[in-house]
């Protein structure tokens, strides 16, 4: 069974929001059996949320629409429906009584404008919303699933929990959508595709293979939809691991699909070690991977933002000397940070970084994106320079993941 999501704002074309409804939206749906085929964001405008439903009801067994539900004059996507339905509004007296309760325990006015949340297409079902005021809305169109949900993250996400999952699930035969991704690093795409060809080549129709790189890094996912779990899941790890034998283990980084922040915070928790992070050119982006992972706090002790001199001298004992003659961002500068970081904070590993982010602060020998790493632990440094290309973030992404990286080898080295 096929999907659609549909999602409407001007806010989403600008990029004033990120859209993450569909992302969960899908995680959600291929969770169930349900394969989204295709995603599409329309501007609040008639026509084209009409022309949009149309195209989406033609390509999918369900369409899933958010946004546009609000009291305001730019969120037209009920008149937009009735349109295409060519059916009217009916009013919903719950809505209207859970309206007032919520607002009367807020001390919030109920406005005339207020009434018109309750207000849903003619020929749809009510979606109740827990958590707002406009409701959402189920509808059977010939065959086929229209559902409309509010854009608002937690009062769509609320209704598509509590009603439309389970309905979806209830009324339909679903087949099952099974994952399994691999997780390499230090090999480039094609490589990684070349040593895998033969597996690729002889995959049966249900089962794909995609490709998901990043810097350093490529996932190798399968993924295949069928109608019996247990064979489907005997048939995935037996591609599986004829993709796992042709390429060196020494690249493999993990079986799960997994950040490397991740496979990094399962290394030290099994063994039992630490880790601590000086940064200067990232400002934090490290840490803030680190720290992102639930349980963190069990490895990591803490880190510290040292952009200045007079930081990376005081705090991290960073030699006068050393930056004078060869400057903040040098192999020896991030030699005494990761030094300094490790002793002061007592931590088994620890990373440093440094460098020129950008878009200004380049010199003739040090241009944008120059950037030196160093990591160390119970048996040792390392250091590694890069030099990045792109804006600011694209080089304080570079250096976590290689930074990362390396702390991921020098731990399985230990």
């Amino acid at each position: 069974m096929k999907a659609e999501l549909l999602t409407i704002g001007d806010e989403l074309l600008i990029g004033q929001v990120s859209n993450t409804n569909s992302v969960w939206m899908a995680q959600q749906l291929n969770a169930i059996g349900v394969w989204v085929n295709q995603i599409t964001t329309v501007s609040d405008e008639k026509q084209s949320i009409i022309k949009a439903m149309d195209e989406a009801l033609q390509r999918a067994d369900i369409v899933i629409i958010t946004g546009g539900l609000g009291p305001t004059k730019d969120d037209v996507t009920k008149l937009a429906l009735c349109h295409y339905f060519k059916v009217g509004l009916k009013k919903e007296e719950a809505v209207i009584q859970f309206i007032k309760t919520n607002f009367l325990k807020r001390g919030i006015s109920f406005l005339p404008v207020h009434e018109s949340q309750a207000l849903i297409l003619e020929n749809s079902e009510l979606l109740f919303n827990n958590n707002g005021t406009a409701p959402g809305m189920w509808i059977n169109h010939q065959g086929k699933i229209v559902v409309c949900l509010p854009g608002v993250p937690f009062e769509m996400k609320g209704i598509m929990r509590n009603e439309v999952l389970p309905r979806l699930t209830s009324q339909f035969n679903l087949p099952f959508i099974l994952h399994k991704t691999l997780v390499v690093l230090g090999m480039p795409e094609s490589d990684v595709a070349d040593k895998i060809a033969d597996v690729e080549d002889n995959l049966p129709e249900h089962i794909k293979l995609a490709y998901l790189p990043n810097f350093g890094m490529v996932r190798v996912r399968l993924s295949g939809i069928g109608v019996d779990e247990s064979i489907l899941k005997q048939e995935i790890e037996q591609y599986f691991l004829d993709i796992q034998s042709m390429l060196p283990s020494s690249n493999i980084a993990a079986t799960d699909d997994l950040k490397l922040e991740e496979i990094v915070g399962l290394l030290l928790t099994s063994k039992k070690q630490s880790l601590a992070i000086a940064e200067s050119c990232s400002g934090g982006y490290i840490s803030h991977l680190i720290t992102s992972v639930p349980g963190s706090s069990d490895y990591f002790v803490g880190s510290l933002i040292a952009y200045s001199y007079q930081i990376k001298m005081e705090i991290l004992g960073v030699n006068q000397q050393t930056l004078l003659e060869y400057g903040a961002v040098s192999e020896a500068c991030v030699k005494e940070m990761v030094m300094g970081i490790k002793n002061k904070f007592g931590s088994d590993f620890a990373i440093s970084t440094t460098g020129i982010a950008g878009p200004g602060g380049a010199t003739p020998d040090k241009p944008v994106g120059t950037v030196w790493i160093a990591v160390a632990g119970p048996q040792g440094l390392k250091t590694r320079k890069i030099i990045g290309n792109g804006e600011r973030m694209n080089v304080i992404e570079r250096t976590a993941l290689v930074a990362l990286d390396m702390l991921r080898c020098m731990i399985l080295e230990t």
